[in-house]
């Protein structure tokens, strides 16, 4: 998370627990200029742990660190990274008190950028590799020839929602997918509908027919789509565009017995989800949107812990 000087706060660490305490040490570190780290025993009967017999349970490592120019220029740098999109690893060594001593950004194709002082071991440029390939998950390695522990962390690119259709309940949609931290983009032929007013956290709005646009949407596996149009032969039109893409999750809104027809002459390469959503028994655009957001964030969850994923038209 994000502690801002004039006390504000973005993201969370906790349910509030931890986050005033925390910010009581705001001044000395922007002060000082360095990082510093705490350890939470959530596990003992303390103020910390909101009263309970018990605590929460476990123990929370965290550090606090400054974020200087060149801090806030390398993070610029992640960013144009994670919008090509590609993946990036950090890397981050420690000194004996606990603080930032190096640290270094690895991409994908070998750029790295940082503070790290000396050579950087061939074991840190193999780890990206691994992390990818295992799909680890953030915190400590041994690295024999640093005779240390470093601290690892993989950033993944923002998952984009591609939205066909920008009828009313496309609305709800595209704002749940955005609060849940995807990327939205909405595409539709009808101007009228496509009035930002409608999609305020859209990113990005397509107008335009079908052939029109898809061009315009180039596709990653970090992408997920919804066909929402309404119209049999758009949706047809859509579906025909996307089936061929390196897409990680495809939806259609509608009835199955509507999806089967539509489907019927068109071959798709993965799984489709028809009727669009868990079935939550959602009645209403509201709760049909929060049927789909719900799927789309499972689908999200299973891809990061690489679970199977099926490729038959259901």
């Amino acid at each position: 998370m994000l502690f801002l000087e004039d006390g504000s706060q973005v993201g969370l660490l906790s349910a509030g627990c931890l986050e005033a305490h925390l910010s009581s040490f705001v001044p000395e570190i922007v002060a000082t200029g360095r990082s510093r780290s705490f350890v939470f025993d959530m596990q003992s009967p303390e103020l910390l742990s909101w009263g309970e017999d018990t605590g929460c349970g476990g123990v929370i490592h965290i550090i606090m660190e400054p974020i200087d120019a060149a801090f806030a220029d390398h993070l610029s740098t992640l960013k144009h990274y994670l919008y090509q999109p590609t993946e990036v690893l950090l890397v981050k060594r420690f000194d004996a008190d606990g603080s930032v001593a190096d640290y270094c950004f690895l991409t994908k194709d070998g750029h790295r950028f940082g503070e790290w002082r000396g050579d950087f071991p061939q074991t840190l440029l193999n780890l990206l590799s691994s992390e990818l390939e295992h799909n680890g998950k953030s915190g400590m390695r041994v690295v024999p020839s640093l005779q240390s522990e470093v601290f690892v962390h993989l950033y993944y690119p923002k998952p984009r929602l591609i939205l066909i259709g920008a009828g009313p309940d496309a609305r709800p949609v595209a704002a749940l997918a955005a609060a849940a931290g995807f990327s939205v983009t909405v595409s539709d032929w009808r101007a009228a509908l496509c009035d930002r007013r409608y999609f305020p956290d859209a990113e990005t709005i397509l107008v335009g027919f079908p052939e029109e646009a898809a061009p315009l949407l180039p596709s990653t596996p970090y992408d997920y789509a919804v066909v929402m149009t309404r119209n049999m032969e758009r949706d047809r039109q859509w579906v025909r565009l996307l089936a061929g893409r390196p897409l990680r999750y495809l939806g259609i809104m509608g009835a199955k017995s509507r999806t089967e027809r539509l489907l019927a002459d068109v071959p798709v390469p993965m799984k489709v989800h028809y009727p669009v959503g868990l079935a939550i028994g959602a009645e209403g655009p509201e709760e049909i949107a929060v049927s789909i957001a719900a799927e789309l964030i499972q689908v999200h969850g299973k891809t990061r812990k690489q679970e199977p994923v099926a490729h038959e038209t259901e």
